[in-house]
């Protein structure tokens, strides 16, 4: 004779005892379980529902017995279920993390998880579905605050870069209106819409009929190198109408930066600084360097060089900085350019080699040559959008070029 476990079990066996508990409480653990139970038929009528889920709808059991379980759903949950869920269910036998609103007593919509798969006879067929529900009210609260969060977020960003794009404007020429035999274009490429770079260029009328011009980067973002910026351009445009020559012109810019940033904030900048005279056919050019890229001379004949301005320093770092100046002429055809390192340093393919690593703007600017100043322009935006991500930096390009002389006849 087979003798129950139970009676054999030694005072003090937790473990017969714990499984006691389970077993007389099955039925209150389905019942008031932390997630709703429900049973349907194969034709989707509840078969049973536990006291959780009646809770939560505020039903009474036996009203949603042998109802449809779509009844409880909204509308365009009833129609998903239908359509998509419960053929899937009839298909694959199991459904898990899906999404719908069931409808309360009261009208009030309480979101759920829906797990659900089949029980099917010795034949095959389906002869219950058992559903499970997770109640999603906190998740669908929590999901509506990081929804609020990201539109707040998106409109701030926005705002930021209406800003941002309207600081940068303020700190560029809204036109160049070069001397009359000369054609003028630039082009600004921001690397973020999210902050203000320190690139800069102007070109304006002088006395004596001459012209300034001028190309530079200030060191930074953000809205302390949107000031320095600013400074510069007008400390570069006041100095040139006192003193013209562009040696002098740079070393009253960096008196002007070790005045108004010292000690612990130094701010400094790279610019080529140049003036315009004209001349028989074109236009004597004087430029200054203060540690900027090269200019490219493309002249009329299809030849590309740089205007060499090699020891020229840093302006506003050094306490006695040298700068280099250059004469030149453009006659006609010929157009000078001027950039700034965004262009020469942007990165190409996967590795860190910079786009100008070897040569490749000059080889560049002689393909091109000759061409016009809004022709040039032109390409090298071209040129900067084809980098992609790998153009890091802000970019700023300016050329300025001789117009040809008529020869139709």
């Amino acid at each position: 004779m087979q003798r129950d476990p139970r009676e054999l079990r030694q005072p003090g066996d937790r473990s017969i005892e714990h499984a006691d508990i389970l077993e007389e409480n099955l039925e209150d653990l389905y019942e008031n379980a932390p997630c709703g139970y429900l049973s349907t038929w194969p034709d989707g009528r509840i078969a049973r529902i536990n006291a959780t889920l009646a809770s939560w709808l505020g039903f009474e059991r036996d009203a949603l017995l042998d109802e449809p379980f779509t009844d409880l759903l909204t509308a365009g949950g009833r129609i998903h279920y239908e359509t998509h869920f419960a053929p899937l269910l009839q298909l694959e036998g199991e459904l898990s993390g899906i999404t719908v609103d069931l409808v309360a007593a009261q009208g009030e919509q309480l979101p759920v998880f829906v797990t659900a798969n089949v029980k099917t006879d010795a034949s095959g067929s389906v002869v219950l579905v058992r559903i499970t529900l997770q109640d999603a009210r906190d998740r669908r609260t929590y999901e509506k605050q990081l929804l609020e969060e990201r539109r707040m977020a998106e409109h701030e960003r926005a705002r930021v870069q209406v800003l941002a794009s309207t600081l940068q404007r303020s700190l560029l020429p809204p036109s160049l209106t070069p001397p009359a035999g000369m054609d003028a274009a630039a082009y600004y490429h921001p690397a973020s819409t999210d902050d203000v770079g320190g690139d800069f260029y102007d070109l304006f009328a002088l006395p004596d009929h001459k012209w300034g011009f001028f190309l530079g980067d200030v060191c930074g973002k953000g809205a302390t190198a949107a000031a320095v910026t600013s400074l510069t351009r007008y400390t570069l445009r006041s100095a040139a109408v006192f003193d013209d020559d562009p040696v002098a012109v740079l070393h009253n810019l960096d008196a002007v930066l070790h005045s108004n940033y010292h000690g612990d904030e130094p701010r400094f900048c790279t610019v080529v600084f140049g003036v315009l005279t004209r001349r028989d056919d074109g236009f004597d050019v004087h430029l200054a360097s203060g540690g900027h890229p090269p200019a490219l001379l493309l002249t009329a004949d299809g030849e590309a060089e740089y205007i060499s301005t090699a020891g020229g320093q840093f302006v506003g770092i050094l306490r006695d900085p040298k700068f280099v100046s250059k004469r030149v002429h453009l006659s006609a055809g010929d157009t000078l350019v001027l950039y700034t390192d965004g262009l020469t340093e942007a990165r190409i393919g996967p590795g860190t080699e910079r786009y100008d690593d070897d040569g490749a703007l000059i080889e560049f600017a002689a393909a091109h040559a000759p061409t016009t100043a809004e022709q040039i322009v032109g390409d090298l935006r071209e040129l900067l959008a084809s980098f992609g991500t790998g153009l890091e930096d802000d970019t700023a390009v300016m050329a300025l070029g001789v117009a040809r002389e008529n020869t139709s006849t």
